[in-house]
């Protein structure tokens, strides 16, 4: 949480700044920083509760309320450097050219050393990202955290919506879903043909099998979090609430032992729709970005 100390032109005067954890520019710099931010506000193929285009901006805003310390790993966030970007700018060509962009967008913010996370918008964005990372991690796997498997190849005349965002990272690389409780049959005919190791919600409520899922990943990770993978009581504010999902300390627990056994390259937080909940759910995603940037540095 920033606390106004920066300073402009020398003349002593506080200012709030606009990027995550309304870092100063000193600390938010772009050639020392080891995370960057793109928010996407796009959410043109959402079929149920819209908004997701909103989401971006309330978890930045949602940021700047939060300690910079994060009390689980004794580390100050503001000192990893992290980075935000302008909004981007919506492509209205259709979600196929939106996730184009998305590509050139992070390809341009990828360095070594760094990590660079997407905040949306709707899950489509994310085939872009994890293309704009497979050009430089060509053995990149994806952990997909979601209530629904979005494997369909087409869902409302494009395969390129939100429905289909696991589907279009399975075209290029390993993906491992977990968090599942909503699927169509097509779906689940192409999990058991392609052998997509799926990991649902556990009924009892116990914490997520994580060093199977571990094991199923690569060396190199992209993780997607869908907001929906956690349970609308915590998370009321996605586009599509599915009931019966995971509480916080199943999802960060299972990302703290990506982050301790694997390289998090990047990373998206996607779905959030804040006029559907109250403001508690865009402090939370707020506060899960700056687990997966504490996680991301573990390695």
């Amino acid at each position: 949480m920033a606390d106004g100390a920066g300073q402009f032109g020398g003349a002593g005067i506080p200012w709030v700044y606009p990027g995550f954890l309304a870092l100063t520019p000193e600390q938010a710099a772009l050639e020392t920083a080891r995370l960057v931010l793109i928010p996407a506000p796009y959410d043109s193929t959402t079929s149920y509760r819209g908004g997701a285009r909103d989401g971006p901006a309330a978890i930045i805003a949602a940021s700047g309320q939060m300690e910079d310390y994060d009390l689980e790993l004794d580390l100050d966030l503001a000192g990893l450097g992290i980075h935000t970007m302008p909004a981007l700018e919506p492509h209205m060509g259709g979600p196929d050219r939106m996730a184009q962009r998305v590509r050139e967008a992070v390809a341009a913010c990828i360095a070594p050393g760094r990590c660079v996370g997407v905040l949306g918008g709707e899950h489509s964005l994310t085939a872009g990202s994890v293309q704009a990372h497979l050009d430089v991690c060509p053995s990149l796997s994806v952990l997909y955290l979601d209530a629904h498997a979005d494997l369909r190849d087409e869902y409302q005349g494009t395969a390129w919506g939100h429905a289909s965002g696991a589907r279009r990272v399975f075209d290029r690389c390993p993906v491992v879903l977990a968090g599942i409780r909503s699927l169509c049959i097509e779906e689940r005919d192409f999990i058991r043909d392609n052998g997509i190791p799926v990991w649902q919600c556990p009924p009892d409520g116990g914490p997520l099998p994580a060093a199977d899922i571990v094991a199923a990943l690569g060396d190199e990770v992209y993780v997607s979090v869908d907001l929906d993978v956690f349970d609308p009581s915590l998370m009321a504010a996605v586009g599509t609430p599915e009931p019966g999902g995971l509480d916080w300390t199943q999802v960060v627990s299972l990302l703290r032992r990506v982050g301790e056994s694997r390289r998090i390259v990047g990373f998206d937080v996607c779905e959030l729709a804040p006029a559907e909940g109250p403001a508690a759910c865009s402090y939370t995603a707020a506060r899960l970005v700056g687990k997966l940037a504490a996680y991301s540095a573990l390695r």
